[in-house]
């Protein structure tokens, strides 16, 4: 089977490698951001707020640190907005807790809070767009499919009532530019979101790719990565027409060394799939465009 290997992209500084990486991702203009903290989060313990550190990468290879105050969320999921502030938000909300509760901050460039609400829980997806929009899509624990929320709380898009077929379990999520693509659980389609497009704002697409956990779109083109059981690593391209994606090569994604990635994260973006193996101090990416 064919591999295709990721090209490095983004490494954390060696100067923080001492402390303890709670996330990371890549945001929409392309900067890989690590979330840090003194030491691990303790297992059945309460969550007390924290200061963390967020080493961000850009393009270029320039380095800032953000030092974030009172975070509290325990398995967190973090993004960069526009102006330079960070959203972190707990992917769970603990079963004997308000459903209500608190769950995802925003700090400003300084790292001070400035806004706190909730999204519900079971985020399995949370991107920032261009605009500053968060795109959280939730998995099927609290099936509310995909939403798109201000940077202040406000509900902006819901997938309720968009025709969007099966949509249990948003598996893959790519925010690119203010549109998003998803290819959810249980039916696996491939869907395009553009929530400002008065004609057609959700179009949809039969894909028979299954279980895959990342999606890049370019042009008419589309990339697949992921997949159940020993498809894990499978890379799958397809071509985009009238009302399905006509599969095309599959193949494998590797490390750049050649190896399986093991575990690892993953992240969308435009034609980009951006992964990020165990110990998670390095990006690699994939491109469709290239």
């Amino acid at each position: 089977m064919q591999q295709t290997a990721l090209v490095p992209y983004a490494h954390l500084p060696q100067a923080h490698h001492d402390r303890h990486i709670l996330t990371s991702t890549v945001d929409v203009f392309g900067a890989a951001h690590w979330l840090l903290a003194e030491r691990a989060p303790q297992p059945c313990s309460d969550v007390l707020p924290f200061d963390a550190l967020v080493v961000s990468v850009d393009p270029g290879g320039n380095v800032e640190l953000t030092e974030l105050s009172a975070v509290r969320a325990r398995w967190p999921r973090l993004d960069c907005l526009p102006d330079g502030g960070f959203v972190v938000a707990a992917s769970r909300v603990r079963r004997y807790e308000d459903t209500d509760q608190v769950q995802v901050q925003v700090f400003d460039a300084l790292g001070r809070e400035t806004s706190s609400f909730s999204v519900g829980d079971a985020i399995e997806h949370l991107l920032v767009d261009e605009a500053g929009h968060i795109w959280v899509g939730h998995f099927d624990e609290n099936p509310v499919g995909i939403r798109r929320w201000s940077a202040t709380g406000r509900l902006a898009w819901t997938s309720d009532d968009a025709g969007i077929p099966g949509l249990f379990d948003c598996c893959a999520l790519n925010v690119s530019g203010t549109a998003a693509w998803a290819c959810p659980y249980t039916d696996f389609p491939l869907v395009e979101i553009r929530p400002d497009r008065t004609d057609r704002p959700v179009r949809v697409w039969a894909n028979r790719v299954r279980g895959s956990h990342a999606v890049a779109v370019h042009g008419e083109r589309v990339a697949f990565y992921g997949g159940y059981g020993q498809e894990r690593d499978r890379l799958a391209h397809g071509e985009i027409i009238e009302k399905s994606v006509v599969p095309g090569d599959v193949g494998l994604l590797t490390l750049p060394d050649g190896s399986a990635p093991g575990r690892r994260r993953v992240v969308g973006r435009r034609s980009r799939i951006y992964v990020q193996a165990e110990p998670f101090t390095t990006w690699g990416v994939f491109d469709l465009s290239s």
